[in-house]
């Protein structure tokens, strides 16, 4: 029985999923993921910052070291959006390298898409209907348009979870002048950049999507199988931006189910899902709890 390992390295985190491949047939080890914030500050600064990599680092040493005791054959490194724009990407890359014997690929948002569509096509199941699916992360928001199992297009847009935070929401708790400003920003942005608006289902992957999936169903400890296929409706998204802006950041590390790391961002977030929610103009969508980890294992050792 072969174990591998797979590392997502984002702005806002590091997702660490660890399965073996018996027969053809996956088993979850370890899925999991470290909120360690690798895009802080990089908005104003354009780069890593020398304690963001430091953390960065620790965290993948964490990550390696579980991999080095289940014995695996194998550990894929990927990066997304932070390393994709920040001006010294390479130093960290580096240090990896040198650290941690560690090689990262940075994947472009394209490939990113299509890695997490392929993800999500066991929450989709048979359909001959128009798929949106989306995923919001601490410093992009990819879309995948496809139509069943086949693709047709997807885009990565700059716009995440992080920036608008740093951006906008700048009192604690926030006010409703910068929360609108930050809606308005968001609206604009989005309606822009999506130009196909027709969605049937829309299904939304990722770090965001899933820990909303756990504060809706009050989850004190995370369990897959229940976010796996939840629906939440605008209405809930709406619930959840007024209870997250009545909040400060420490009165929202309280709120059950929600990761006490993502309490600054969790606004921002919840406000990219209301702005695509009704610029597709549609009342519920799909949590899949699958993401771009599932995707990458899938093709390259399920296919």
């Amino acid at each position: 029985m072969d174990k591998y390992a797979i590392l997502d390295i984002g702005t806002n985190s590091i997702k660490f999923f660890l399965f073996s491949i018996e027969n053809g047939k996956l088993t979850t080890i370890i899925d999991t993921n470290n909120i360690s914030r690798l895009g802080e500050g990089l908005l104003k600064t354009g780069i890593i910052s020398d304690e963001a990599m430091d953390r960065n680092i620790e965290a993948l040493r964490g990550f390696m070291k579980s991999a080095k005791e289940e014995n695996v054959k194998e550990i894929t490194a990927v990066g997304t959006m932070c390393l994709r724009t920040a001006n010294n990407s390479d130093v960290f890359l580096k240090k990896a390298k040198e650290e941690l014997g560690l090689t990262i690929k940075v994947i472009p948002g394209e490939e990113e898409a299509r890695l997490s569509y392929l993800a999500v096509l066991s929450t989709i199941g048979n359909t001959d209907k128009n798929v949106v699916v989306f995923d919001t992360g601490g410093g992009s928001t990819e879309f995948i348009f496809g139509k069943g199992a086949n693709l047709n297009n997807r885009i990565s847009l700059n716009l995440g979870a992080v920036h608008p935070t740093e951006e906008f929401l700048v009192s604690d708790p926030v006010t409703n002048d910068e929360l609108k400003k930050m809606q308005d920003h968001m609206m604009d942005f989005f309606s822009e950049k999506i130009t196909e608006k027709k969605a049937d289902y829309l299904i939304g992957i990722g770090g965001t999507v899933t820990s909303m999936g756990a504060v809706m169903h009050k989850m004190v400890k995370y369990d897959p199988k229940i976010i796996q296929g939840s629906q939440m409706s605008l209405e809930e998204v709406k619930r959840q931006i007024e209870l997250y802006q009545n909040k400060t950041i420490e009165e929202r590390k309280q709120i059950p189910g929600l990761q006490p790391k993502r309490a600054d961002v969790i606004l921002a977030g919840a406000g990219i899902i209301n702005a695509i929610m009704e610029i597709f103009e549609i009342d519920s969508f799909t949590i899949s709890d699958r993401g771009l980890r599932h995707g990458l294992m899938f093709d390259k050792y399920l296919r």
